[in-house]
């Protein structure tokens, strides 16, 4: 069922249900755009216009973030599960390995893909990735690239550069890529290659995975995690006046999905 959190879509899909809706995607050769949402992205498509437009014409918006996931709750929502884009990434890569389906992965540095397609290959014998291709290219290679993920063939394509630059190359080439399911995954690479390590599952559980990440890189996450967590908070106290006004803070009632992303793009 897709729910609005001020307005912003949300899918509440199992991790089950997301990994088949997948699936079914790849298999069937129907164009899908799968963004996952976080509290930082909740933020900034506040601020970013384009952002938001790009998230809302996403077929599946996917929840990724215990902060609204809490929120989620806290606004009345049942059957509230965290699907983290990493997890489904691994998941869909066991899918794709059992299946003969290809994978594509775009973005993250040269070394990391090397060790990142070491790594999956090593875990799920017989996957074969239908190609790989750094995320560090100019706006004017862009089309080059676009051209090399539709030739290989893939059944998948997962986005591996930050917000909104990889929203805004879907929105640009969605239609031209021919890749059935299409996932933005941010820094899933990095973790997958053992770059960077993911937090213990207990603070996954509890909504501390920021903290963890904060620890490995204080400097660098700092000031990110220190403003959009003031500002989710300052968002979701208005939104509490709000309720208490006797306005709608989340739309519960199933509504029609958007039209296909690759048909609302230009």
């Amino acid at each position: 069922m897709r729910v609005y959190l001020l307005g912003t879509p949300i899918d509440l899909l199992s991790h089950d249900e997301s990994a088949a809706r997948a699936v079914a995607a790849m298999t069937g050769r129907a164009p899908v755009v799968h963004v996952a949402l976080n509290v930082a992205k909740f933020v900034q498509m506040r601020r970013n216009a384009e952002l938001r437009r790009d998230i809302e014409a996403a077929d599946m918006v996917g929840l990724d973030g215990m902060g609204l996931v809490l929120a989620l709750r806290l606004f009345g929502a049942r059957n509230v599960e965290r699907v983290a884009g990493i997890d489904l990434m691994e998941v869909l890569f066991g899918e794709c390995a059992r299946r003969g389906l290809k994978p594509y992965v775009l973005g993250a540095r040269a070394d990391m893909l090397e060790r990142a397609s070491a790594a999956a290959r090593l875990r799920w014998p017989g996957l074969v990735f239908a190609g790989m291709r750094d995320g560090y290219f100019a706006a004017a290679e862009e089309e080059d690239v676009v051209a090399a993920i539709r030739a290989s063939g893939a059944d998948c394509l997962f986005v591996a550069m930050p917000t909104p630059r990889k929203e805004r190359f879907l929105a640009r080439h969605g239609a031209a890529l021919g890749v059935p399911f299409v996932m933005g995954v941010g820094g899933a690479i990095d973790i997958l290659a053992g770059s960077v390590r993911r937090a213990p599952r207990w603070m996954q559980r509890i909504g501390l995975e920021w903290l963890y990440r904060l620890l490995q890189e204080p400097r660098r996450m700092l000031w990110r995690y220190a403003f959009t967590n003031i500002y989710f908070a300052g968002l979701m106290l208005g939104a509490l006046l709000m309720r208490l006004a006797g306005r709608q803070v989340l739309q519960l009632e199933p509504v029609a999905p958007p039209p296909p992303y690759y048909m609302t793009q230009k």
